[in-house]
């Protein structure tokens, strides 16, 4: 699927363990920071911190 206008397709990379787990896009215009979220992770089996990575 292909991001429209400002949007682009990120991963996001648990900070534990390092495992590349979730793509979700984001507004390079109004977050253009690096993005970090707190989600599920499957391979440490708890809510870790999520960072976008390259």
């Amino acid at each position: 699927m292909a991001a429209k206008g400002n949007r682009v397709k990120i991963t996001l990379a648990c900070t534990e363990c390092k495992q590349r787990n979730y793509d979700t896009f984001k507004n390079k215009k109004n977050d253009t920071e690096r993005l970090e979220i707190t989600k599920y992770c499957k391979f440490c089996k708890k809510h870790t911190t999520h960072k976008e990575s390259k």
